[in-house]
């Protein structure tokens, strides 16, 4: 008897192939890129721990204000001779004690160290802000840098099979020529070596299109880097308004809005802030404190006294003098009469003290410890102002450079359109030759040759252009990618 295969595993087999289609065929627009990267880059994510301990720092920072607040109680157990702490009586037996304390402290002034070290990690949470700022900025430009170069070389590789299949088709014409005692037969060998040549740089342009979108693939950390895509949209080369703009108005607005001179000016607020930690140390400190104590012990207690009955009078007498004439007194030998001890709460509640006040610590000879940490911080400030200063020439080059570098790229870019008019043109007036017989092969590869690196050039001047401006307008406060 035939089985019949269940609709529903039909179903399940036509969405599951839907689903792997799908997956394989997903292409990632730059958006997509840089969005990816920004959520897994690892550098990203150590970058973001920085900032979560910054912010606990800051916490703490808020503690240093609080009084602290500390409990601790005892019990022990004390075997042989020792002193009952509810008696202070001598006694050779096992005894036990519990003590319970509290005790709290709070620093009144330490020369605004406390207030100085919330302002540093306040402005430490917001260096390290700057710095995931920046690293974002810095993996958003090389992904797109990835990007174009994957969208170079898959252009490039689409115009080499173009000069393949034309070379395939002259081979074709060029035999059929031979065969027919047309031209030479020097002609088809050139042609051949032709086709050679096209062949390897098509297999040259597939694995520069291979490395490019492995390269990209490991910028992004993606596993499944064998079925990793972009979307073929050409950008479209567009005037850029910042490029209207000239380099000091370029670098006025980057020193409002690059993280970098942020990073350097809160750097230099920082070490501004561990001087005047450090002078703090050199102030007296004032601090209060309080303790609370009580204590209960578990040996019998003195209750009573009575008269020794096995000795009812001391051994030694004491004397009394009466009118000049001394006289010898009995002393009565009293014995201590001992109950069970009292209830552990009111213990507690009998022995319980208090204790505060305030304590003032000067400091007035350390070694110089806190004097040298003033004087290191101090250079510590020098050198971030310098590193400011530093920064400020360096995004100063960096801006001249971005913009004559996209200048120069925009230029190179219109040179390489020009040129590729004029070889297109040479080249359909060398095939108009070579159809005639006008021109040999050998001729008329160069002139094709010439046509293909000309299309080359124009995508490679197009790619940097694109690029480079990306960069001008990062310096401009623009984004690498636009919201919309």
């Amino acid at each position: 008897m035939k089985k019949t295969v269940p609709t529903t595993f039909y179903l399940l087999l036509v969405l599951f192939l839907g689903l792997s289609v799908q997956s394989q065929s997903k292409k990632w627009t730059l958006e997509a890129c840089v969005d990816y990267a920004l959520k897994n880059n690892i550098s990203i994510k150590q970058t973001d721990l920085d900032v979560k301990s910054a912010a606990i720092d800051k916490n703490s920072a808020l503690g240093a204000f609080l009084p602290s607040i500390n409990a601790s109680t005892n019990h022990s157990w004390n075997i042989g001779l020792n002193t009952n702490v509810i008696t202070n009586a001598l006694e050779n037996q096992t005894t036990q004690n519990t003590s319970v304390s509290l005790s709290s402290g709070i620093t009144i002034y330490n020369g605004l160290q406390n207030q100085n070290r919330l302002r540093r990690t306040n402005l430490a949470l917001v260096a390290t802000q700057y710095q995931l700022s920046k690293m974002k900025d810095d993996i958003g430009l090389n992904v797109a840098n990835a990007f174009l170069q994957i969208l170079f070389n898959k252009e490039n590789l689409n115009v080499q099979n173009a000069q393949l299949a034309n070379t395939e088709k002259q081979l074709i014409r060029s035999t059929a020529l031979v065969e027919a005692g047309s031209v030479p037969r020097g002609d088809l060998l050139d042609i051949k070596a032709t086709l050679a040549a096209t062949k390897q740089n098509v297999v040259v342009a597939e694995n520069n299109l291979y490395l490019s979108k492995l390269s990209l693939a490991q910028l992004l950390q993606l596993e499944d880097f064998q079925n990793f895509d972009v979307d073929d949209t050409v950008p479209e080369v567009k005037g850029s308004g910042t490029m209207l703009e000239n380099p000091v108005t370029i670098y006025k607005k980057a020193k409002e809005e690059r993280i970098e001179l942020k990073i350097a000016k809160t750097n230099l607020l920082l070490a501004e802030k561990d001087v005047l930690i450090a002078r703090g140390a050199l102030l007296p400190k004032l601090s209060g404190f309080y303790s609370f104590s009580t204590r209960a012990g578990y040996s019998d207690r003195i209750v009573g006294y009575a008269q020794n009955a096995a000795n009812p009078y001391s051994a030694s007498p004491s004397y009394v003098d009466v009118n000049g004439t001394p006289y010898s007194v009995m002393q009565p030998n009293y014995a201590p009469i001992l109950g069970k001890a009292a209830p552990v709460f009111s213990q507690f509640s009998d022995y319980k003290g208090h204790s505060f006040g305030l304590q003032l610590n000067v400091p007035i000879l350390n070694g110089f410890s806190a004097k040298n940490n003033v004087a290191r911080y101090k250079i510590a400030l020098d050198r971030s102002k310098i590193a400011l200063k530093q920064s400020e020439l360096d995004l100063e080059r960096n801006v001249y450079t971005a913009y004559t570098n996209a200048k120069g790229a925009f230029n190179a870019y219109e040179s390489a359109k020009v040129t590729l008019e004029a070889r297109e043109e040479a080249f359909k007036y060398a095939k108009e030759k070579y159809a005639v017989g006008l021109m040999n092969s050998f001729d008329f590869n160069q002139s094709q040759t010439l046509f293909v690196n000309a299309q080359s050039e124009v995508l490679r001047t197009k790619y940097d252009y694109i690029f480079k401006v990306k960069i001008v307008e990062l310096y401009f406060g623009i984004p690498i990618i636009k919201k919309q």
